[in-house]
C-alpha cells in the first residue's frame, strides 16, 4: 500500500516541478545581448548637413560579425551599404556607404555575436539633409527569440541537466556506493543522462546557425548555417562535446560492465584508473560550457574559465549524486547501505564548500557593485539562485540528521528479523503444502477442502503481501517453474504404479470378472488424473504465494526503518528544489552580466545627456591693456558633446564691429579628473572669425574654457569660463 500511493505522488511532484522550471525558462525570454551598443556615427537620431562615408558602430565588448551583421538602408528599404563589415579599432566597427546619398532618414541595422556567444541585434535612424518619412521600421530587432530561441533555451538546460546526471550518477556509483554499479536503475540513470547530453548538444549544434541568424526554423538544417557554425568558437566547444561524450560512452560501458564483473580485491585496483579517466572526461565536458561563455570573456578570463570549470564539477557531484541517491532509495532492488549515504554526505559537503568559493568570485566578477544586485537582471537572478541554494543547504542538513541516525546494527537486525520471518513463513506454507499433498481425506475418513478452497485460506493469510506488481511478476514465472515440476512429480507417481500393480493387486483381480475389473481399471485412471491436475494446481499456486510473500519481504525491509524512510523524503525534497535551481542557472547564462549591463547603461546615459546638451556659446570680456586692448571673445562649442566637437571663435570690440588679432588660443581643462589643459589652435577663417573641426572631449563634466587673446607682440591675456561638455 505504501509502494501504490508513494508512487502517484512522486509523479505529481516531478510534473509540478517540471512545471516550474518551464515557466522559469519561459519567463527568460530571449537571449539577453551581453555586449551593447555604447556608440555610433552618425549618432542616433542626428541630421547630418553632408552625406557620410562610412557608419561606425562601438561595442561594450568584441563581437563576431559576417557579411549581413551591418546594413545601412535609404528610406525605400534599399541597401546603400557596400563590402565586408570591418573591425575599425577596438571594438568599433564600420561599414562604408556609395558616395553621394541623396537627403532623408536611413536606419542602420546590426546583428552580431557577442564574445561570450550571446547574439545581439538592434536597429537607429539618421538623417541626411533632413529628415523624411522611410518604409524601414526602426524598431530593435529580437535576437535569440521566438520558437527557435525558445527550443535553443530547451536544448541548453536538458544539456546542463545531462551532465549533472551522468556525472554525478557515475560519481556517486563509483565513490560512494561501488555495489551500485549492478543496479539497473541507476544503470538506467546514468545512460539517460548520458542520451539526453549527447541528444541536446547535437540539437543546439543544427539551431545554432538559425539563433544567432535569421531565426527561421527553416534554416536549421541549412548546410551552409551549419558550415558557418563549426568556424565559430561555440561550434567548436559543441563538436569537442561530441568527442568527449565518445569517450564517456567507453567509460560508462566500463564502470557498469568490467568492474561490475570484477571481485571486491580487483574492483579497488580498477576503481583508481577508472576515478581518473572521468575526472578528465568530466573536466573537459565542463570545459566545453567554460570556454564558450561568460568565463572566456570579460574580467580576468584565465582564472574565470579553471574557476568555472570546478563550479560545474562541484554542482554535477552535488546535484547528480543527489539524483542517484534518490534513485537507489526509491528503486534499487536491495537498501542503500548507510555507509555509501555516509561517504555521499561528505561529498556533498565538499561540493557545497566549493560552491561557495567558486560561486563569490564568479558573483564579484559578473556584478562588481552592490547595487547591481536590485539593478540588473543577473543580480535579481542571482538573488533567486541565492536563496535556492540556501534553501538546498537548509534541507541538506536535514538529511545529514537522518544519515547519521542510519546505523548498521539497525539494518542486521531488520535483516535477522526479516530472515526468522522467512523461515517461519516458508514452514507454514510447506507444513500446508504436505497436507494438501497427502491426499482428500483425514485419519478419520473425512474430506480435505478441494484445491479451489484450500488455497483461498492461504491467500487470505498472505493477499496483504501479494498485492505488488513485483509480486504478481515473481509468482508467475514461479508458477511456471511448479507446473514443471508437478508434471515430473506426476509422471514418476504414475510410472510406479504401474511398476507395483501385479504385486498389490493380484488377489482382487482374480475375484473380479474381466468387466469389473476393466471397470475399475478406468475409475482407478479417472481418479489418479484429477488428483495429479489438483496436486498441480496447489502448487502453482503455493509458489505464487511464496514469490508474493518473498517480494513484499523485501519492500518491507526497505522501508521498515523510519530513519530510512525519513532521509527518502528529505532527499526527494532536495532533487525537487535542484530541478528548480537548475531552471534559474539556465536563465542566469542567458542573461547580460550585471556589470556589463550597468557600464552599457552609463554609456548610453553619457552619450543620450551630451547629445541633448546642444551646443555651447561661452562669451568672456578682455583687456590686454595696450592700445586697442579691449575687446569680447565668444566661443561656440557644437555639439558639446563626447567624442568630436566644432569650435567657432569670434572676436569683437567694445563697439560689436568684427577685430582681426594677431593670435588666439584655447585650452580645455578639467580639474576634477585632472585632466589638461588640452590645447587647441584654431585656424583663421575671415576678420574676427576663427575655427576648429574635430576638437575631442574625452569625458563628460564642468569643463574650464581658456582663451588666450594677443593684440600686439607684447599685449596678451588669458580669460576663461567654465560649461558643461558631455
Amino acid at each position: 500500500m505504501t509502494h501504490q500511493t508513494t508512487a502517484p505522488r512522486l509523479r505529481t511532484l516531478v510534473l509540478l516541478l517540471l512545471a516550474v522550471a518551464g515557466a522559469l525558462l519561459a519567463a527568460a525570454g530571449p537571449a539577453s545581448a551581453h555586449a551593447a551598443l555604447t556608440g555610433s556615427d552618425p549618432a542616433q537620431g542626428t541630421v547630418v548637413d553632408k552625406a557620410p562615408t562610412q557608419v561606425s558602430l562601438t561595442f561594450s565588448e568584441q563581437v563576431a560579425l559576417s557579411g549581413a551583421s551591418l546594413r545601412v538602408l535609404d528610406p525605400k528599404g534599399t541597401r546603400v551599404d557596400t563590402g565586408e563589415p570591418t573591425n575599425v579599432s577596438g571594438t568599433t566597427y564600420a561599414v562604408r556607404l556609395h558616395p553621394g546619398l541623396p537627403d532623408g532618414t536611413y536606419t542602420v541595422t546590426y546583428q552580431v555575436v557577442s564574445a561570450d556567444s550571446h547574439p545581439v541585434a538592434g536597429a537607429y535612424t539618421f538623417s541626411i539633409g533632413a529628415p523624411s518619412a522611410t518604409s524601414v521600421p526602426a524598431s530593435a530587432q529580437e535576437a535569440g527569440g521566438g520558437v527557435v530561441g525558445g527550443l535553443y533555451g530547451f536544448g541548453r538546460y536538458a544539456s546542463y541537466a545531462g551532465f549533472i546526471v551522468m556525472v554525478g550518477g557515475a560519481a556517486f556509483v563509483l565513490a560512494c556506493w561501488p555495489a551500485g554499479t549492478g543496479v539497473r536503475a541507476l544503470q538506467r540513470l546514468v545512460v539517460s543522462g548520458w542520451l539526453a547530453l549527447t541528444s541536446a548538444t547535437l540539437f543546439l549544434l543544427l539551431l545554432r546557425g538559425s539563433y544567432t541568424g535569421s531565426g527561421k526554423l527553416g534554416d536549421v538544417f541549412g548546410l551552409d548555417l551549419l558550415g558557418q557554425v563549426l568556424q565559430t568558437k561555440t561550434g567548436a566547444a559543441l563538436v569537442s562535446r561530441l568527442l568527449l561524450l565518445a569517450a564517456a560512452a567507453l567509460f560508462i560501458a566500463v564502470l557498469f560492465g568490467a568492474y561490475d564483473k570484477r571481485e571486491d580485491e580487483e574492483k579497488r585496483d580498477l576503481t583508481f584508473g577508472l576515478a581518473i579517466g572521468g575526472t578528465v572526461v568530466a573536466g573537459g565536458l565542463a570545459a566545453s560550457w567554460a570556454m564558450a561563455e561568460h568565463a572566456s570573456t570579460g574580467l580576468q578570463p584565465g582564472i574565470a574559465m579553471p574557476v568555472d570549470i570546478v563550479h560545474l564539477l562541484a554542482v554535477a557531484a552535488w546535484l547528480g549524486g543527489l539524483c542517484a541517491l534518490l534513485t537507489a532509495l526509491y528503486r534499487a532492488e536491495n537498501p542503500v547501505e548507510p555507509s555509501a549515504v555516509r561517504r555521499f554526505s561528505k561529498v556533498a559537503f565538499g561540493s557545497v564548500t566549493a560552491l561557495l568559493a567558486t560561486g563569490v568570485y564568479q558573483s564579484w566578477r559578473q556584478l562588481g557593485s552592490w547595487s547591481a544586485f536590485t539593478e540588473t537582471r543577473y543580480g535579481q537572478l542571482l538573488l533567486v539562485k541565492i536563496g535556492l541554494v540556501a534553501l538546498l543547504v537548509g534541507i541538506a542538513w536535514i538529511s545529514r540528521r537522518w544519515t547519521a541516525r542510519l546505523a548498521e546494527p539497525s539494518a542486521s537486525r531488520q535483516q535477522e528479523a526479516a530472515t526468522a520471518e522467512e523461515t517461519t513463513g516458508a514452514a507454514a506454507l510447506e507444513e500446508r503444502a504436505g497436507a494438501a499433498a497427502a491426499g482428500r481425506t483425514d485419519s478419520s475418513g473425512r474430506e480435505r477442502p478441494t484445491a479451489e478452497e484450500q488455497p483461498a485460506e492461504l491467500t487470505e493469510a498472505v493477499s496483504s503481501e501479494a498485492a505488488s506488481p513485483e509480486a504478481e511478476a515473481a509468482g508467475k514465472a514461479s508458477s511456471e517453474e511448479a507446473g514443471a515440476a508437478g508434471a515430473a512429480e506426476r509422471t514418476g507417481s504414475n510410472a510406479g504404479a504401474g511398476a507395483g500393480e501385479p504385486t498389490g493387486s493380484s488377489t482382487g483381480a482374480a475375484k473380479a470378472s474381466p468387466s469389473e475389473a476393466e471397470s475399475g481399471s478406468g475409475a482407478g485412471d479417472s481418479g489418479s488424473g484429477d488428483a495429479g491436475t489438483a496436486d498441480a494446481r496447489r502448487a502453482a499456486q503455493l509458489a505464487r504465494q511464496r514469490a508474493a510473500v518473498d517480494a513484499a519481504r523485501q519492500k518491507r525491509l526497505r522501508d521498515a526503518d523510519p530513519n530510512r524512510s525519513g532521509l527518502r523524503r528529505s532527499v526527494l525534497a532536495e532533487a525537487g528544489v535542484a530541478v528548480v535551481l537548475l531552471a534559474v542557472t539556465t536563465a542566469l547564462t542567458s542573461t547580460e552580466p550585471g556589470r556589463t549591463e550597468l557600464d552599457a547603461k552609463a554609456a548610453t546615459a553619457a552619450v543620450a545627456s551630451s547629445d541633448a546638451a546642444g551646443a555651447v556659446t561661452l562669451d568672456m570680456s578682455f583687456d590686454t591693456g595696450g592700445a586697442n586692448g579691449k575687446g569680447v571673445v565668444s566661443v561656440d562649442i557644437d555639439p558639446a558633446r563626447i567624442g568630436a566637437n566644432e569650435m567657432h571663435v569670434y572676436v569683437t570690440r567694445p563697439d560689436g564691429r568684427a577685430y582681426d588679432v594677431p593670435e588666439v588660443k584655447v585650452a580645455f581643462t578639467l580639474e576634477a579628473k585632472s585632466i589638461g589643459p588640452l590645447p587647441v589652435t584654431p585656424d583663421h577663417i575671415t576678420t574676427g572669425h576663427w575655427s576648429a573641426d574635430g576638437v575631442q572631449i574625452p569625458v563628460g563634466g564642468e569643463w574650464q574654457v581658456a582663451v588666450t587673446v594677443r593684440t600686439s607682440d607684447i599685449d596678451q591675456v588669458t580669460v576663461s569660463k567654465n560649461a558643461q561638455i558631455g
